[in-house]
């Protein structure tokens, strides 16, 4: 937890209470329903708290900035970025039902207000967002192809919308590939922990027809 106010100082006492209880309701949630790797689930604040909250390095949404948490799995980056923006609103969304039913569990048992959740592929989702942030497995091309129908045209906040994916590794060529990349940010300039090293932010802005 001291990791999280290590670089997040100004939280206030409800978030850094709602950042605290996640430990105890992932471990719980994870013993029976594995959703982060049991090897992991010790580095729970690094590798997965802290690791989607690299997106509020690069935006701070704005109240009433909508936005899909494509693939959330057991609630990652969605959960962590809904306690940091109690006045935006997120849609939590995967295929695996189990995944989703344990992100909805922790969310409604730290209170948080401001997300919904669906069982469903990407596909079926036809709704409009500012953004959609991902822990992304898939490459950018299938995730733009995926994703490009649910941007909101009217913007609200200082970043384009689009797409906002944490991604690891080598990137080079498939950054490469796709067209109007705005930026990648390695996380590495702001996070010091060797975890971090290959670690980005990558940001793809999306113009609706």
């Amino acid at each position: 937890m001291e990791i999280i106010t290590k670089y997040f100082p100004n939280i206030t006492e409800l978030q850094a209470e709602q950042f605290a209880q996640l430990e105890v309701l992932y471990n719980d949630w994870n013993s029976k329903i594995n959703v982060i790797s049991r090897k992991d689930i010790h580095n729970l604040y690094e590798h997965h708290v802290l690791h989607s909250l690299g997106i509020a390095k690069l935006i701070n949404f704005r109240p009433d900035t909508n936005i899909m948490d494509l693939g959330t799995g057991g609630g990652f980056p969605g959960i962590p970025l809904a306690i940091l923006f109690p006045e935006a609103n997120f849609h939590l969304v995967d295929s695996i039902g189990k995944k989703v039913r344990v992100a909805q569990e922790v969310a409604t048992a730290i209170g948080l207000q401001n997300v919904r959740f669906s069982h469903a592929r990407a596909e079926e989702i036809k709704d409009k967002y500012d953004f959609v942030v991902t822990r992304a497995v898939m490459s950018m091309v299938d995730l733009i192809k995926i994703a490009r129908k649910n941007i909101a045209k009217e913007q609200h906040n200082a970043l384009p919308n689009g797409i906002i994916a944490l991604k690891g590794g080598e990137l080079d060529g498939e950054i490469a590939a796709v067209k109007n990349i705005a930026a990648v940010w390695p996380l590495n300039d702001y996070f010091e922990e060797e975890y971090f090293e290959t670690k980005k932010v990558v940001h793809v802005g999306i113009t609706s027809k």
